[in-house]
């Protein structure tokens, strides 16, 4: 045991030298940033557990302007608190920023291969081509639209049904257009689904992953070699279930898949139209990307739709005011005869205002996901390194008073234009990333996000608890992690009339429930 503590203190000794010698001649010329100490560099600026994190960044645009940095044992992290660099940096130039931070935690977790983690490569590029072929313009989603109506109906009805329910029955919604559009596999309609229960897990997962500075193996690769009993080695059981669990995500429904194939009874899916194209072999190039592209559509649309929707939520209970306007709009272009759908989005201005402003008013990702640089750059006098981890802070952005008026107020006309003002900077510029890295199924998170906001507006009344004739006060916490949600909070929501349940319960009619695969998908994991 000596032996091995005395080799480990050795290699890291002469690892952290290697480090700190050589970053000291870039230190200089790196944007502005605390004063870095000896060996750790800035370890002990990040942010504190439990500390919104991108309010703690957002500090250094006050102190140090719109672009800053910090580095922690040798690794460079660059901070950018505004539109005008994040525009600069990663979109005009995607060709230097558009890579991944290469994360030692990825790599024992086994997520390395996700579409959100790939360096800018050629296997990069195959998954975003399979994925905008399928789904890359507004026209190419419309085959889905089925699809979303059906799950945006149930949810009412689900809602209708036991509305205390509620974060339940969104992340039900957003994972079975998900999984269906994936993967052909019909979620359970009443109970729990062991597939939406696994792949939210592992999104937990990711999320906690993927956040800047929360990992020191990231900054000390060789702490990945240390024995479990070691001293500080704890870290090594979450990734051992971390690794199980997005093992489980990327192969069980893929396998589901390729038997439904073989059984001929397949629901046509992005999956199965990839599989369909030609034989893809196990362990080949072309099977890393069915699986792994596939696996990533429910990153990029189920987990951040949940966070939209709740937020959607708690907005409405904090802005009854906007609530009315809203129903009233829909009560004059679709009536209450039926609920809106996706051919009212033209012509229903304020609701659409609505969805931009729950984007702005809480981004889901409010640091974005980090970018890479690729080589070496120079953006106003600053060095920024090859390797450099950038970290866009979208919710300072969102919050700009320079770009929205009363910032922190929940105003979805500030993008209408109203009273001779120019309407704002629209957050969908913000919230599905940037330049090479721009999410591939924005346009299915979007129609999905307008609808299920239409039908909530068209049909509940969403307000406070009252308790013992006083109203219970909600206060907006969010928790951290790089997708970031509402924290618990109470709400009352009820049917705004009996026309308006006998529109919910249509959707029985409408789409009767069918049985789910959940049956054959346990079957295949056992």
């Amino acid at each position: 045991m000596l032996l091995v503590v005395s080799l480990f203190f050795g290699f890291a000794g002469l690892y952290i030298i290697r480090w700190t010698l050589g970053g000291r001649k870039t230190l200089k010329r790196l944007p502005p940033g605390p004063t870095s100490k000896p060996i750790i560099g800035n370890l002990l600026d990040l942010p504190s557990p439990g500390t919104p994190d991108w309010l703690h960044w957002l500090k250094h645009k006050e102190l140090y302007g719109p672009i800053s940095s910090v580095t922690i044992f040798g690794q460079t992290i660059v901070i950018l608190n505004d539109r005008q660099t994040v525009t600069d940096l990663m979109e005009k130039r995607s060709g230097l920023h558009s890579s991944r931070p290469q994360l030692p935690i990825a790599e024992i977790t086994d997520w390395e291969d996700t579409l959100g983690l790939l360096p800018y490569n050629n296997r990069f590029r195959a998954y975003r081509k399979a994925l905008h072929q399928e789904m890359g313009t507004p026209s190419s989603i419309s085959k889905y639209h089925s699809i979303i109506d059906m799950e945006t109906h149930r949810l009412v009805f689900r809602i209708l049904e036991n509305p205390d329910d509620l974060i339940q029955h969104i992340r039900k919604e957003a994972g079975s257009i998900i999984l269906r559009v994936g993967y052909g596999y019909v979620t359970e309609p009443h109970t729990r689904d062991p597939l939406i229960e696994l792949v939210d897990k592992a999104m937990e997962d990711f999320s906690q992953l993927v956040l800047p500075g929360a990992w020191l193996v990231n900054f000390i690769p060789m702490l990945k070699y240390l024995p479990s009993w070691f001293p500080g080695s704890g870290w090594q059981e979450t990734a051992k279930a971390y690794k199980k669990r997005v093992t489980a995500m990327r192969d069980v429904p893929y396998a589901f898949v390729r038997r439904q194939l073989e059984q001929q009874k397949h629901v046509p899916s992005y999956l199965s139209s990839l599989l369909e194209q030609g034989l893809v072999e196990p362990g080949s190039e072309e099977e890393i990307v069915a699986k792994w592209s596939a696996q990533s559509l429910y990153g990029g649309g189920a987990e951040t739709s949940v966070s939209s929707l709740a937020c959607f939520f708690q907005a409405m209970v904090l802005n009854p005011d906007v609530q009315k306007r809203a129903q009233e709009e829909i009560d004059r272009v679709v009536g209450t005869s039926r609920l809106p759908d996706l051919s009212d989005r033209d012509n229903l201005p304020y609701i659409n205002a609505v969805v931009k402003e729950v984007l702005r008013w809480h981004p889901v990702t409010p640091l974005g996901v980090s970018h890479a640089s690729s080589e070496d750059d120079t953006y106003k006098g600053y060095l920024i390194p090859k390797g450099a981890i950038l970290v866009p802070n979208i919710w300072a952005i969102a919050h700009d008073p320079d770009l929205y008026h009363n910032a922190i107020e929940f105003k979805p006309e500030r993008f209408l234009g109203v009273n001779g003002r120019i309407p704002e900077y629209d957050p969908h510029l913000l919230s599905f990333g940037f330049g090479r890295r721009i999410c591939p199924g924005q346009h299915l998170a979007a129609a999905n996000l307008y609808l299920a906001v239409a039908r909530s507006l068209a049909v509940f009344n969403i307000t406070h608890v009252v308790r013992n004739g006083k109203e219970v006060p909600v206060t907006p916490e969010f928790t951290t992690g790089v997708i970031s949600h509402p924290a618990p909070f109470e709400l009352s929501i009820r049917v705004r009339s009996t026309e308006h349940e006998r529109l919910i319960r249509a959707v029985e009619r409408s789409y009767p429930w069918e049985k789910s695969h959940a049956e054959e998908l346990v079957q295949l994991k056992t």
